[in-house]
């Protein structure tokens, strides 16, 4: 049982690292240090694919650890009320990675170098937007997995030991 919660607890802090590194190391270091800003872009878009990646990775094997804890628990279910926050940051997530990310791409896509592009273009004002929202929804993740992580942590504590 100890490796399962290990298992549990690892995918969820790997998901919640990255995403941490990714916003508050990689992102602004690149706009930062690279020539431009759609190199920049070009290199956080692709990041971005792989963290979306991780996020969904982590999240199956946190599903796995919680499925085979309750089966060697021989709890009722498998399931429990704070998976509902895994469950949400999986389906913010996938959202991210197959709707705004994608279009966001192919908008990017259409306007060739983006900083030539006047900021009044319908083009740019809906990257834009799609941005902020990419934005707040990377960081709802993040939220949602401080808190999941935060009562895992607290069921550990509150399980009778057995060794």
């Amino acid at each position: 049982m100890t490796f399962l919660r290990f298992i549990r607890l690892l995918s969820l802090t790997l998901w919640l690292g990255s995403i941490f590194f990714f916003a508050m190391v990689e992102a602004p270091i690149l706009f930062a240090v690279l020539p431009t800003r759609a190199l920049a872009g070009l290199v956080v878009s692709r990041s971005l694919f792989t963290l979306h990646w991780v996020g969904i990775v982590c999240a199956l094997f946190f599903l796995l650890a919680c499925v085979l804890l309750a089966m060697v628990q021989g709890g009722a279910s498998p399931f429990h009320a704070r998976d509902l926050l895994l469950v949400a940051m999986m389906a913010v997530t996938l959202y991210a990675h197959f709707g705004i990310e994608r279009r966001m791409v192919k908008l990017r896509d259409s306007m060739g170098v983006i900083d030539t592009v006047p900021q009044n273009d319908p083009r740019r004002v809906e990257f834009n937007r799609m941005h902020v929202r990419s934005t707040r929804l990377e960081g709802s993740v993040f939220f949602l997995g401080l808190a999941l992580l935060y009562l895992v942590v607290r069921e550990q504590e509150t399980s009778p030991r057995r060794y």
